[in-house]
């Protein structure tokens, strides 16, 4: 079966959120309306044998490597992690909660004070989603009214969650306006590739395709573009992850229309890669240093494809500007692998 949908759980108004399960390939994903979270993605390690008890699929049973909560009241308990969550309208930081655009100043929460964080207190990810199922997956989709969380303009926006017929989960947005506003979305999944319980991803290895990447003052605002040679932002070598990651990588590649594959994730416990696709020209690097129960520091690393922190204060970085009669598209896609 391609997919299948089921009630997860039910907001305190009563709002039933839903979960999709998409499988093929051997890889099984489940998705939540609520948040367009990721709650698990499911993949077999290098002996397609789990590390879990889960039910077998395709060539053998399948591990979780991503970190999640089994039931909706998890993820209520826990929201500022942004678990697995779908981010906007703007994900990352804009510098002191505000920004101008045609002339008009534009005053957002300072839920990550001084600064604006993932959207707002009500983001993107706090929302439940209108689902629709489509080939091989699920489309969500709903409209951001003007105003919402102090952004301007009516956006209707979307992200469709598919699994290719390699197995790969492709997730594409898009959106339009009916006035000129900013757009940055990003998915916030944690990858621990040796599975959820395993502790610390600091042993995991990682490339980046980035020769660049944008140093950050005391609250984790850009202050420029810097070159990784000779630092420890470089990753253009495959290396260990290590800690104290909250970056975002200017990758070389640019933006681009097509998807290109510019980092991959890979575990040496387990033998499992995952490798990003993306369209966009940025890539968060976060570690988690500061995750808390019912999991730990560190213990997942998040690699959140997306355009620059604070860019409608930058115009010297990628416009995230988005006007009426255009398109906003964008699209990650994960593979997944062993090695060895």
């Amino acid at each position: 079966m391609a997919h299948r949908y089921e009630l997860f759980g039910t907001l305190s108004d009563g709002t039933p959120v839903h979960r999709w399960t998409l499988e093929r390939a051997g890889v099984r994903v489940r998705v939540l309306t609520y948040g367009g979270i990721v709650q698990s993605v499911e993949v077999p390690d290098r002996w397609g044998s789990p590390r879990s008890s889960e039910a077998e699929s395709g060539g053998g049973r399948l591990n979780d490597v991503v970190l999640g909560f089994p039931d909706l009241a998890g993820y209520l308990a826990h929201p500022e992690p942004y678990f697995g969550a779908l981010v906007g309208r703007y994900a990352n930081r804009v510098a002191g909660g505000a920004f101008a655009l045609d002339g008009r100043t534009y005053r957002l929460a300072r839920n990550n004070a001084p600064n604006s964080l993932h959207g707002g207190v009500v983001g993107f990810d706090k929302r439940v989603w209108d689902a629709e199922p489509v080939e091989h997956g699920v489309r969500l989709s709903r409209v951001s009214p003007d105003g919402e969380e102090g952004f301007p303009g009516r956006l209707e926006v979307s992200a469709t969650y598919t699994l290719d017929a390699a197995g790969a989960l492709r997730i594409a947005y898009e959106a339009v306006t009916d006035a000129p506003t900013v757009i940055n979305l990003t998915n916030h999944t944690y990858w621990n590739l040796s599975g959820p319980a395993s502790g610390s991803t600091a042993g995991h290895a990682l490339r980046v395709d980035a020769s660049r990447y944008t140093p950050v003052d005391a609250d984790l605002i850009p202050t420029g573009v810097e070159p990784v040679a000779e630092s420890r932002f470089d990753f253009r070598a495959e290396r260990k992850v290590g800690d104290r990651y909250d970056h975002n990588f200017v990758l070389d590649k640019g933006r681009t229309v097509e998807s290109v594959e510019v980092a991959e994730l890979y575990d040496p416990a387990s033998g499992r890669v995952v490798t990003v696709a993306t369209t966009e020209p940025g890539l968060q690097l976060y570690t988690a240093d500061h995750l808390g129960e019912p999991f730990g520091p560190g213990h997942g690393v998040a690699l959140e494809t997306q355009h620059f922190p604070d860019s409608p204060n930058r115009p010297d970085f990628p416009s995230t500007e988005l006007r009426p009669g255009d398109v906003f598209r964008s699209e990650t896609v994960y593979g997944f692998g062993v090695r060895g």
